[in-house]
């Protein structure tokens, strides 16, 4: 076999191979058993047709095919791997030539991940938020707690604020009560902004059995984004009384003795969760100056594929758990389809660029993932697509995608390999120094996200470029 290649521009080439007759005969020979299992010749036993007979009967261009369909694979794989490419998706193929006997000729065209020189990256710089917990935060953070704790007692007058109630619903729509539109017992607290909109004005000043009517948009059912008139009956008023804050609710609320010791805590954990957030912030903003860093064609199917697939993840599985169409997100978000449009594909751009750069940053620096590495990974993805870790395990086997999980952790460490060269400050000029566990887990969140893969479920993911 002979193979010669033109480079079309950066990431795309044409192969152009020339296979001698005789390389076919495994293939042809293949061909001849398989029809010889599929057709019945009358004085011939089955499987036992001699190759001319099916000739004459059934015409030696059935079996080429057979045989060429067979045989370019191996081929195409040959001529992929004497060029080494790295090749993203399935070629174009076009047979040129095929003289029975002579030869088997033909193109193949591919796109290919493109060489890229990344420079030294250890000058970038970013400035991230300082990590401050003030006292509001703290009181703010335990309020919070005190209302998981508050206690409701009926009461015999108009609801206020802050109550909760019990309600039953009505909602029509030119005249017509909805067949989704009627709800008893429904518990609402005054002031939550919950439910519809106008429900709070409606009920304020109502007592127990009390009814009033208002006009609302519609948030799901039937008739979902609909101007209804909406009956509101009060069956109940209840008040909420938050306990003390004391030494007894830090005791009823939490492991500790003294309310000092609670708020301690909550200012421990308020601290931690601003180090995530600042660990995440500095990921991001890194990776975002490595990108600025390096200059990287981009393939053109690869892109329209993943920018394909990203809409059908978002109608499919992120819109469609929340009950929308994608007409009705695009009102939410007050965008045109066009913005819609430009922003899915800047997403796309930046992702397919962020695993360039970083699958080339896993070959340069040389990184390996472990298997407690990749059980780590694949316990957090479990966790986040809400399924068991046994569950998503076999769902990534099933779907041949452990290799696509090797290459998220392998991405996650060459962007920690970054964020350990480059500076950063906080907004206080203080140097930040990141935790090894927390920046390698941090950054696998940040790829992610930058990928678009933290929101795909584990049985459809795109293919890895």
């Amino acid at each position: 076999m002979k193979s010669a290649v033109e480079t079309l521009n950066p990431t795309r080439v044409r192969l152009t191979v020339e296979v001698p007759f005789e390389e076919l005969k495994p293939s042809l020979d293949a061909a001849y058993k398989k029809i010889n299992q599929q057709v019945t010749v009358k004085g011939f036993r089955k499987g036992k047709i001699p190759a001319r007979v099916i000739d004459q009967r059934f015409g030696r261009g059935a079996v080429l095919e057979e045989a060429v369909n067979d045989a370019l694979p191996k081929f195409y794989t040959e001529a992929v791997n004497e060029g080494e490419f790295n090749v993203l998706g399935q070629p174009e193929v076009d047979i040129t030539e095929l003289k029975d006997g002579e030869l088997l000729a033909f193109t193949a065209e591919v796109d290919i991940r493109p060489a890229l020189e990344i420079p030294d990256y250890s000058g970038i710089e970013v400035e991230v938020d300082a990590v401050e917990v003030s006292d509001e935060d703290v009181d703010n953070s335990v309020e919070q707690l005190r209302e998981r704790f508050a206690t409701t007692s009926p009461v015999e007058r108009a609801a206020q604020d802050g109550d909760v109630l019990t309600v039953n619903l009505e909602a029509k729509v030119d005249g017509e009560v909805l067949e989704d539109g009627v709800a008893q017992g429904v518990n609402y607290t005054v002031g939550s902004g919950e439910l519809l909109d106008g429900i709070d004005d409606a009920v304020k000043g109502l007592e127990a059995n009390g009814k009033a009517t208002f006009t609302s948009e519609l948030k799901g059912g039937s008739a979902q984004g609909k101007e209804a008139e909406v009956t509101v009956e009060v069956t109940e008023v209840k008040s909420r009384e938050l306990p003390e804050l004391d030494d007894d609710f830090a005791q009823l609320a939490s492991e500790f003795d003294t309310l000092e010791e609670l708020k301690a805590d909550s200012r421990k954990r308020l601290e931690q969760m601003k180090k995530y957030d600042q660990a995440t912030q500095a990921q991001e903003k890194v990776l975002d100056e490595l990108l600025k860093l390096v200059e990287v064609p981009m393939p053109e199917k690869l892109l329209a594929d993943e920018i394909q697939t990203r809409k059908h993840n978002l109608e499919h599985h992120q819109l469609g758990q929340m009950g929308l169409d994608l007409a009705k997100y695009l009102e939410i978000q007050g965008k045109t389809e066009e913005e819609f449009d430009a922003e899915t594909k800047e997403q796309a751009e930046k992702g397919i660029k962020t695993q360039f750069i970083l699958d080339e940053l896993v070959n340069k620096e040389k990184l390996n993932v472990s298997q407690e590495e990749l059980t780590e990974h694949l316990m957090r993805r479990a966790q986040s697509s809400g399924m068991s870790p046994d569950q998503f395990a076999q769902a990534v086997v099933e779907g041949g995608q452990v290799p696509m999980l090797v290459g998220e952790v392998a991405r996650g460490k060459a962007l920690a390999v970054v964020v350990e060269a480059a500076t950063v400050k906080d907004a206080n000029g203080e140097v930040i120094d990141l935790e090894d566990e927390e920046e390698t887990e941090v950054a696998e969140a940040v790829v992610a996200e930058a990928e678009g893969t933290e929101d795909k479920p584990a049985a459809d993911e795109s293919t890895e470029a």
